[in-house]
């Protein structure tokens, strides 16, 4: 079925004064480009599978365009790479290779060490541009992120916008700028180390801007459908044109604007019964694509099926990382205690954080009563770094009614203690944009349409909330924010007064992921062993045992205080000839706490108190006076 390297480059390709234009339209005889502002169109030649091509010397960057197809249209380029008027405007012709990259000594990243955090360029800063916020990377830096993963950029209709109903995919949203503003982020991004990886929309196109089937109806399925639209098709007659558009658009965001990956939307809806799945020959080519440099491509899978994080050799996919939402459940019912809607088959006990902290995904198999079916595979031979965790993302603080995050729905304290065991955690953490400032700025879904499909959004964003019982009644459902309004997307921007008035919040995470990055034990994870064990129902240590004897221990307790006189726990001993001694707490006064008290006695032989709700770290030495090492 691959179908990948069947074709020339899709969309207008300018290059020494000429402009070659091939789009594919498998059952037209006649394909024309018309050019704006004149009376004379170019006829394109019919090629191999289905495309047409043709050169013009008289289109050089900066001429709009649209296609005829059998004197149908015109139409934007399904393949444009900008879009000056929006979805429903002519296409632009750009020179793809005139901007000045300084990332030549760039050698990309790989997932182990990696810390993501993910950010909407419309509301990340009140401009909502790239270049706006090209000027928090260095914030991002200092913070300690690695790597920034940015929801989907391609062109999509209205003023404002998720992301998710894009329909240009080769096109940079020309509300964030122009051509060039994409490549000035990475480039920058690459400047201070930081990697970027693109969030990819290949499940479904959005409804309104969509001219894929104007050119032709087999883009779409006819045997799959997804629950956002018509799914592409990969595997069914005629499939190689929509096969060859996503590959391309793959090797076109990473040799085009030189990212570091992916993070694929929900890969559960991007069906393939053929050989090679579309996505195990996605990740393939991207990293063809990056040629030396080294790419990381994630996904999210709803179901968590694990084996595509096997090499294909191994039959998987070799996607290097998956979005852990077993890891965000348990930790919202922790913190909240609510187990409605999808939270129902998690406690938020003690013994969940240990398992995902040892194993990655919760559910590896068995039944999981929401869907009444089992839910995940098991997780073998992949490192703790391919399980992504997090507290707060897009999806999960929209989800709920008014987009509040979880830190305003639970007690600071608690959001503290579990925000620690994901900060240095053996998995992957993910901040959601504005969590480490604790944003008082809600995120709701937005997205500007026309007026019908306008309220068709509403009614589904209120249809999808209302899986929650306490979401269906009426007066809640009232209340859920119309995604049509300026309102509803200008309140979801980032107040940044907030890295002043919220500093608390910002050492706290600030200096937890300086201690993952310099800690002699957390920077290392092949230097250590991982166990864990449970000391109430809400309640837990998590130990990384080292060969030196330079073990770490994290005690987190949800619960009220715990008095101890003697815990009959191996995990708790310190090693032989050493002591344990409070490396670090989240109670500290400077992150809003009500002060540090030490758990320990007599370096860990004494008794035990576990303050309320907090998480305390606890490393060795040979004297009470040693501190933690660092690197």
């Amino acid at each position: 079925m691959s179908s990948g390297k069947q074709s020339g480059v899709v969309g207008a390709q300018y290059s020494h004064g000429e402009t070659l234009f091939r789009v594919w339209a498998p059952e037209a005889e006649l394909v024309e480009v018309v050019f704006d502002g004149s009376a004379q169109a170019l006829r394109l030649a019919a090629e191999e599978h289905g495309y047409f091509a043709g050169l013009s010397t008289q289109a050089p960057p900066g001429t709009l365009y649209r296609y005829r197809v059998d004197e149908r249209g015109p139409w934007p380029d399904p393949c444009s790479r900008y879009q000056p008027d929006g979805v429903h405007g002519p296409s632009m012709v750009v020179a793809s290779d005139a901007f000045s990259w300084t990332d030549h000594a760039w050698r990309g990243v790989t997932m182990r060490g990696q810390v993501i955090y993910e950010l909407h360029i419309g509301t990340f800063t009140p401009e909502g541009t790239f270049d706006a916020a090209l000027e928090r990377l260095p914030y991002l830096r200092e913070l300690g992120i690695t790597l920034v993963e940015v929801m989907p950029v391609s062109e999509c209709p209205g003023r404002w916008n998720w992301g998710y109903d894009g329909v240009q995919l080769f096109a940079p949203y020309h509300v964030y700028g122009e051509y060039d503003a994409f490549k000035r982020f990475v480039d920058r991004a690459h400047a201070l180390g930081l990697g970027v990886i693109l969030d990819v929309v290949y499940n479904h196109l959005g409804p309104d801007g969509n001219y894929l089937s104007c050119f032709s109806p087999h883009y779409f399925s006819k045997r799959h459908k997804t629950e956002w639209g018509e799914a592409l098709n990969f595997d069914g007659e005629h499939a190689n044109g929509a096969r060859d558009y996503v590959l391309q658009n793959v090797r076109h965001w990473i040799r085009e604007f030189h990212l570091d990956g992916f993070r694929l939307d929900a890969t559960q809806s991007i069906f393939d019964a053929g050989e090679p799945h579309i996505l195990a020959e996605l990740v393939t080519q991207a990293r063809e694509a990056a040629g030396a440099r080294q790419i990381v491509v994630t996904a999210e899978n709803e179901p968590q099926c694990s084996e595509h994080l096997l090499p294909p050799e191994a039959g998987g996919f070799g996607i290097d990382g998956m979005w852990n939402d077993d890891f965000h459940h348990a930790a919202s019912v922790g913190l909240r205690g609510s187990r409605d809607g999808y939270l129902r088959d998690y406690t938020g006990r003690a013994q969940e954080f240990v398992a995902a902290a040892k194993y990655g995904f919760l559910f590896q198999g068995q039944r999981y009563s929401w869907q009444k079916k089992a839910r995940g595979s098991p997780l073998r031979d992949v490192p703790a770094s391919a399980c992504i965790v997090f507290i707060d993302n897009h999806d999960q603080v929209a989800n709920h009614f008014v987009g509040d995050r979880i830190h305003e729905r639970t007690a600071p304290q608690m959001y503290r203690a579990l925000a620690a065991l994901m900060l240095l955690g053996p998995q992957t953490p993910l901040l959601f944009m504005g969590q480490e400032l604790a944003a008082s700025s809600r995120l709701m879904f937005f997205a500007e349409h026309n007026e019908e499909l306008r309220k068709v959004a509403h009614s589904g964003r209120r249809k999808f909330i209302s899986q929650f019982r306490a979401y269906a009644d009426k007066a809640v459902q009232t209340m859920i924010p119309d995604p049509g309004a300026e309102t509803t997307f200008k309140s979801s921007k980032l107040d940044w007064q907030e890295v002043h008035t919220h500093a608390d919040a910002l050492a706290f995470h600030r200096d937890l992921l300086t201690l993952r990055r310099t800690d002699k034990v957390f920077a290392h994870p092949e230097s250590f062993h991982l166990d864990g064990a449970t000391l109430s129902e809400r309640a837990f240590v998590l130990r990384w045992f080292t060969d030196d004897g330079e073990d770490r221990l994290l005690i987190v307790n949800l619960d009220r205080e715990l008095w101890f006189e003697s815990i009959a726990e191996p995990l708790m001993a310190p090693p032989r000839g050493k002591q344990w001694e409070l490396a670090w707490s989240s109670e500290e006064a400077r992150y809003g706490g009500q002060g540090v008290i030490s758990p320990i006695e007599d370096g860990g032989r004494g008794r035990w108190c576990l303050a309320a709700q907090s998480s305390t770290l606890l490393a060795t030495t040979l004297s009470s006076s040693s501190s933690l090492k660092s690197e």
